[in-house]
Formats: structure tokens, sequence, C-alpha cells
């Protein structure tokens, strides 16, 4: 038996596949800050024996969770004589420009801990000035007395030649065992000082967390005689072991959902989609991302905190390529200084939660617009919903103000939530150069198959699908993953002079590298599948574009093949190419995957033509072009294969409902996924 399990803010989800193909879920209550007994508690309840449990994934947000909320522990940074400022310096450019009051972020390490050491290494990796190991010593002596629990070291071009960093943590590590140690080298060997150090810095500040965690839910597992292969999901749509996971925590920050965008990735080669645009709606934020030809977009470019008012601290790891707003189930919605209506990003998150909830809360939701226009059914909820109450809180906060409706009220919070969607799935397509008609959307997470429908004719997709399990989807993304590292290397080379021997050799030394840590987690060389990539930009550029190339031995041919890439992506990104002109590499990309043996799904048996079985009842649903509508509402359980229903309907299923308009049709594949065709010509 295969199980993930997901902790979110509210819900521990799980999702289990057995040998046959069949498919199992459960959720219960998150249970901080003893998350590992949540996890404990959703195996209980998914009446599985864990003692048939062969593979385990669990994806968290503890160290996201220990980031914003500024709860990881004491970190001292060690760095080159005269960047101990480089945290504080950060970058120029400001987001908030005309903004006389702007505050750069505040570092995660205080002035005072942010210790400077002599040693320089040139461009190139060789030593200018050796190590000087008697100021370690004395630094180390500081560092205890003012109890600092983790130390980040950070030297300069150390991404080429990481010999002074090596022999520092060496040194640390005879001085004081027991505190948590990174060397920038070890998590990225990506140029730029300043990106670097925040890595390592970030990666210390959380190491001792994750530590802690990862041990509590190893020790429970085994607690409960569990016997498996444990693995934890990482931040590039893979999974690491549970040991590793523990050097290098900062590649778990978005642990959670980058699973869902993985899944919709192995969910649109199994049903022959290979373009999907993945949407994920929760409780608090909306999050979107691109699958082109069947590909996940990874990206090094990823901050946390970052918006249009704050910089943001940058994370220089392998991250799904994510756009996120603050639009969910619980978005708050309020009136601006200006009377526009405005929803999010504040949220009335599980507690006091939507007035629905009867737990106090008195701001009305999205969650509460989707009740009042019967979008939602007041008998799917955990709480006993009072509707009055639900009435009221809308009508007071925005039916009055603008004297309307209180339905039109509800819908125009609806309208405004998919509109802030809408900009989101824009973002990551038409802005990127995609035709949304050329994908498919893959809507999941509690709220996803909602708004879908509505959102994917707006922006002219014209097929939805809502995966079997769509609310905990992100847990069986986990299901469907292998082990995947990253190693990226900064070769700076203009591929006019480029040397092709020297650059094979760099190939060849980071697939060496990743045999050696598959090996040391037990996966076979055979299992092992390589793809290349090469951050490529034109001469004088800043930025860069990621290039798939060829995993041969690289020849003349190989070169002319590459720049054409390069020139096709350049266009796509940036509207523009120079083809005459010189191009360069700036990083060497290798993705390695070790293929883990996953079940095959289970195809549902039998077919019906009609839909009558699983109708529940009727109700008014209220529309935008129509109004109040007389609409079928249908159990998702007990569709069959084959059958079609044409809207307006909805189908409920536990925690998540699919709304079908006016013109919209629906039909069941063989797996149990709802397909939509959105009416889009």
């Amino acid at each position: 038996m295969r199980v993930a399990t997901d902790i979110g803010g509210t819900f521990t989800d799980l999702v289990y596949v057995n040998n046959n193909g069949e498919i199992g879920v459960a959720k219960s209550h998150t249970t901080p800050p003893y998350f590992e007994q949540g996890v404990i508690d959703v195996i209980g309840k998914s009446n599985i024996d864990v003692r048939e449990i062969k593979t385990f994934i669990h994806g968290t947000t503890v160290i996201i969770n220990a980031l914003t909320e500024r709860t990881g522990v004491k970190t001292g940074l060690i760095t080159t004589k005269g960047f101990r400022d480089v945290l504080e310096i950060a970058r120029g450019n400001r987001p908030d420009l005309f903004n006389v009051r702007y505050n750069k972020p505040k570092p995660f390490v205080e002035r005072h801990l942010r210790q400077e050491i002599e040693e320089r290494l040139n461009y190139k990796g060789e030593i200018l000035t050796p190590l000087n190991k008697e100021q370690i010593k004395e630094i180390i002596t500081y560092f205890k007395k003012e109890q600092v629990e983790a130390i980040a070291v950070s030297y300069l071009h150390a991404y080429v030649n990481p010999i002074h960093e090596r022999e520092t943590v060496t040194l640390i590590k005879e001085l004081w065992p027991d505190v948590a140690v990174t060397a920038s080298h070890e998590v990225t060997k990506e140029w730029r000082e300043y990106e670097r150090t925040s890595t390592a810095v970030l990666n210390s500040y959380v190491k001792p967390i994750a530590v802690s965690y990862v041990n509590k839910l190893d020790t429970k597992l085994h607690e409960n005689r569990a016997e498996s292969f444990n693995y934890i999901m990482q931040s590039n749509g893979g999974t690491t072991t549970f040991t590793q996971s523990k050097e290098s925590p900062i590649n778990m920050v978005e642990s959670g959902p980058v699973a869902g965008i993985y899944g919709a990735a192995v969910l649109g080669e199994m049903i022959g989609e290979e373009n999907i645009i993945a949407f994920d709606i929760g409780g608090t934020t909306a999050k979107c991302s691109l699958v082109n030809k069947g590909e996940v977009k990874v990206t090094t470019d990823y901050y946390i905190e970052k918006n249009e008012r704050n910089a943001g601290y940058p994370i220089k790891i392998p991250v799904v390529d994510i756009v996120e707003i603050g639009n969910g189930g619980g978005s708050i919605a309020w009136i601006d200084e200006a009377g526009s209506l405005k929803v999010g990003p504040q949220s009335a998150g599980a507690v006091p939660g939507p007035v629905a909830y009867g737990q106090g809360g008195t701001e009305p939701t999205t969650t509460d617009a989707n009740l009042l226009t019967g979008r939602l059914s007041k008998d799917n909820f955990d709480y006993k919903v009072d509707l009055e109450t639900v009435k009221h809180a809308i009508e007071e906060k925005v039916a009055k103000h603008y004297n309307i409706t209180v339905e039109e009220a509800a819908l125009g919070i609806i309208r405004i939530a998919n509109s802030n969607m809408l900009n989101a799935l824009k973002l990551i397509s038409v802005r990127k150069g995609h035709n949304p008609r050329d994908y498919t959307l893959v809507a999941f997470g509690g709220g996803g198959s909602m708004h879908a429908p509505a959102l994917a004719r707006d922006l002219g997709v014209k097929k939805v699908v809502v995966p079997v399990a769509s609310s905990v989807f992100s847990a069986w993304g986990m299901l469907m993953t292998d082990l995947r590292h990253d190693y990226i290397q900064t070769h700076i080379k203009r591929l006019n002079k480029v040397d092709l021997d020297d650059l094979n050799k760099e190939w060849e030394n980071l697939e060496k590298q990743a045999l050696s840590q598959f090996n040391g987690e037990g996966i076979a060389k055979e299992r092992v599948i390589f793809s290349r990539f090469a951050d490529m930009r034109y001469l004088g550029q800043e930025h860069t574009v990621k290039v798939p190339v060829p995993n041969d031995k690289w020849t003349q041919e190989t070169l002319n093949e590459v720049i054409r890439r390069f020139h096709e992506l350049h266009e796509k990104s940036y509207t523009f190419k120079l083809e005459g002109s010189p191009t360069e590499i700036v990083n060497l990309h290798l993705t390695a995957l070790g293929k883990i043996e996953k079940p095959t799904l289970q195809q549902l048996s039998g077919s019906s033509e009609s839909a009558d079985k699983a109708l529940k009842e009727k109700r008014s649903v209220y529309f935008e072009e129509t109004g109040w509508l007389e609409t079928n509402i249908y159990n998702r359980s007990l569709l069959s294969p084959k059958v079609n229903i044409d809207g307006p309907a909805i189908v409920e299923e536990t925690s998540a409902s699919t709304v079908l308009y006016p013109g919209q049709s629906l039909t069941v594949d063989n797996y149990g996924n709802l397909i939509i065709d959105t009416g889009v010509e």
C-alpha cells in the first residue's frame, strides 16, 4: 500500500492506493503544535493497517510556517571579510517605488551575529587569502555565549570552489558537535552572493525545527509498527528521504502546494492531456501553475513574503513555478475607502471561519456567498448553519452599501473573487505567451471545482477536469511522485568560445554526484533518469531562459541545436529574439529522478447513460445572467462512467462541489474524473 498525507491549516488529508489500484481518502483535524499526531490520527481514521504501508509520503507546512511566523531558532552567520552586511544591503530594486517610508525586509540574522572571517577566493575559485581558522574558534566562542542554535556559512565564490566552507564546517563540528550548520554550497551552487547567503541562513534557521519534527514523525510511525519507506515532498515536485530532508529542510518550503501541480501533470498523462493549467483553491489562497507538454516548470527565482509592497526574502532552490493569491473560501469581502468591493487577501481562516460555521465569524466570505446563492448546501457543513445569520452579514456589510438585494451582493462577492483568480490564471498563461485554448484546466482543492467552470469560460479554456478526490488532490499527487534531486552549477561560458570537453566533464560530474546520492538512498543506477537544462541568455543580459538540452555528449551540432532552442524560447518569453547576437550559458541544471514503483489506478466498472440514480434533489441556484434557476443536484459517488449531465447542475462530494453553468455539460471518464465542456468555441 502507498500512502500520502498532507498537513493543512485546518485539516490533515490522507490518500492511499492499494495493490488493486483502489483509492481511499480520509481527513482529520490538524493538531498544532504536535502536527505528527494529526498524521497518526488520520491514518487511524482511514482504517488502514499501518503494517501494510510499503511507501509513506508526507507533505508539510512546518517549514513555511516557521519562516512566516518567525519561529525558527537563533542563527549566526559566518561570511567573508567585508560582506557581513550583504543581507542588509540586499538588492537595490524597490518594489514600492514611491513610498518614502519604505523599509527593506529585516534580516533573519541580527548584525552582531553576522561575523566576518579572513578568507578569499577569486571568481575562478582560486585561493587569494587562506582561511583564518583561529578566527573561527573565536566566533564559535562568541556564538556559544549568545546562545546561538544554528550557524550558516557563506563565503564569496564558494559556488565555484567550496574548499573554505568545507574546512569551516569541519572545524565547527569539532568544536561544537550539537549546533546545526549549513554551508551555502550544500544548498545551492548558483552565483549571486545575496541570494546564496539568504538561502543558507534560512536553511539553518529552520533546520533544528525540521530535525525535531521529522524525528517525532518517524518515532510515531515506528511506535505504531509501521515498517514503510518514508519520504517527504520537496518544492521541486519530487520526494526525498526523511534523512536527507533533515539536511536541507529549506527544500520543503512549498512541500504541500507543489504536490497538486505535479499530480495534475501525472493525471494529464493518464488521460491524454499534455497541456495543463493546474488550479488549486483552498481556504485562504488560490494557486495555479502551467504544465506545458507534460513538463512542470521549475524555477530558482523563488521568494517568500514578496508582494507589491515588500521585496521579500530570496531562496535559491528549485521550486515549482506557482502564482499564489490571497483568495480562497475564507477570504473576507470588504469595502475600501473609495467604496469599491474587495475580496481578500484577509481571511477568516479556520477560526473563527466564515459566518456559516457559526463559530463567531462576523465578516462575510466567499464561502458564505456560495452558500447563499445555492452553490453550497448547508447540509454538507460540519457545523449547524444558520442561513439568516449569513444573510444578515452580507446585507449589513455589502448589500446596504450599494442598495442591492442580498443575492446580488453575494453574487458580487463571487464575481470579484473570480476576477482576482482570473488575473492569477492570466499571469501564468496569456502573459507568458500561452493560449489558454490550447490547455485543459485541472481544478482541485476545496473550492477549485466550484469556481473553475466560470473561470475557464472567461479565460477561453474549452475543458475542465475535476479529478477524483479533488479536495485532497495534493496528497494524491504525492502518491505519484518519484525521488527527485536537482543539481545546479553556475558555469558561465560564451557558446562561441566554449570548450566542449570541459562542458561535457561538468555534466559528467553532476551525474556522478546524483548517482552517489541516490545510491545512498537505496536507488539503483538503472532506476535513475536524467534531464538536462541550461540557463542561457544573450551576452550583456541580466535574465536567463531555461532551455531543455540533450542528454548526450555535446558536439558542435548539439551547440547549434541548443542555440536554436534558446532563440525560440526567448521569443516566447520576451516577444523578441536576436539571432545574430552572441549567447552564453550561465547555469547547468541536471534533474535526476529516482524511479519508484507506482500503483496502477483501477478503472471504474460498469457504465450508464443515466444520472437519475445519483440525483439527490433539486434546489434554486442564483446564476449571473439568469437569476434563480431550478437546478439538479447530484451525488458524485453514485455517478457511473460515461454518464452525461447538462448544466445548470451541481455535483456534490465530501468537502467539494462542482458548479455546472447553463450551456455547459459534464461526462464521467473511466477513472471517475469529471470532464466538463465549458461551452467555449
